[in-house]
């Protein structure tokens, strides 16, 4: 949670003019507050992060007149709390809860959607280290709430979808573009930094095992052609007994003997050394004359070796 920390450090620190306050308030008590009926209406607001209580608490004082009081994770307001709630847009005039956001939010400017959005985080978001499953999710109470939030994040041009997750309905951004502009928009810009930089070292780290991967792969499929010509090798010289040709004998007698070995490392190890085209060309020549004498004799040709290669357990790979 050491980013979403971070987030939220500088977005408590973003100055407001009053309609985008009005918009990060509302949007602070529709995800994080509760109300009580007694002999008067009581406004809990619940945030385990103090710097976030303490700008609520002048939030509340600056443009609703509103005095709260901090005990421990939350936030209680006892007095005016109705027509506050009404003057927000969070209760109907007939005193019925708003089931997603304010109207002045969801059709309102781009400022009022970045300040829903930094509201939001602030009492309800999650940034996720970089990774297969980089996100910025948003834990809403209903999906009407979800929803909206989903509208001011396109309003900002911003892919944003409405998902359950484990029964609680979340606005999520998953494109790690919207994610770095978003934070800037919202004004975490330092930890947009600090996070883009983790996610190339993630992305680094992520292709050079991608690149690992892929030559274990090419080394083990040149294994199994290795082994699989030095069967084919054993059965031609098998096949051309004393007959077979010195400069060929030792092309094949090579390839039997290092069987792992590249074309270019036989090449290499042969007397004069030679390219990997030449042993290349004197194996295939081997091959192609052991064949023509196996059908001048009716015998199986060199392939007939793969057939034993197939029915070993382990198939073309050589047993550790």
């Amino acid at each position: 949670m050491t980013l979403t920390n971070d987030v939220c450090a500088e977005l408590v620190t973003v100055p407001l003019d009053r309609t985008s306050a009005a918009s990060e308030l509302a949007t602070i008590i529709r995800l994080a507050g509760s109300f009580e009926h007694g002999s008067q209406l009581t406004l809990t607001i619940a945030c385990s992060d103090p710097r976030v209580l303490k700008r609520v608490s002048v939030l509340l004082h600056e443009e609703l007149l509103l005095n709260g009081r901090i005990d421990g994770d939350t936030l209680v307001v006892s007095d005016n709390v109705a027509p506050a709630l009404r003057k927000l847009g969070l209760i109907t005039r007939g005193g019925t809860p708003v089931r997603g956001l304010p109207m002045f939010i969801v059709n309102g400017s781009m400022l009022e959607a970045e300040a829903a959005w930094r509201g939001a985080f602030l009492v309800a978001g999650t940034l996720m280290e970089p990774g297969r499953s980089s996100s910025l999710d948003i834990q809403c109470p209903c999906q009407e709430v979800a929803l909206a939030l989903v509208g001011c994040g396109r309003r900002l041009n911003f892919t944003v979808k409405s998902k359950d997750v484990r029964g609680s309905e979340r606005a999520v951004i998953k494109d790690e573009h919207d994610i770095g502009a978003l934070l800037t928009r919202l004004g975490a810009s330092r930890t947009r930094i600090v996070w883009e930089e983790e996610l190339k070292r993630r992305q680094k780290t992520t292709a050079n095992s991608r690149l690992a991967n892929f030559d274990d792969a090419n080394m083990r499929r040149s294994v199994q052609a290795a082994i699989a010509a030095s069967a084919k090798v054993s059965r031609a010289l098998e096949i051309l007994g004393d007959d077979v040709p010195d400069h060929l004998a030792e092309a094949g007698h090579l390839r039997i003997t290092y069987q792992q070995a590249s074309l270019e490392e036989l090449g290499k190890l042969a007397d004069p050394q030679m390219t990997k085209d030449a042993i290349a060309g004197r194996i295939r020549r081997l091959l192609t004359t052991a064949d023509r004498r196996a059908k001048e004799l009716g015998i199986p040709p060199t392939s007939e070796a793969l057939k034993h290669l197939d029915e070993e357990p382990d198939g073309f790979y050589p047993r550790q």
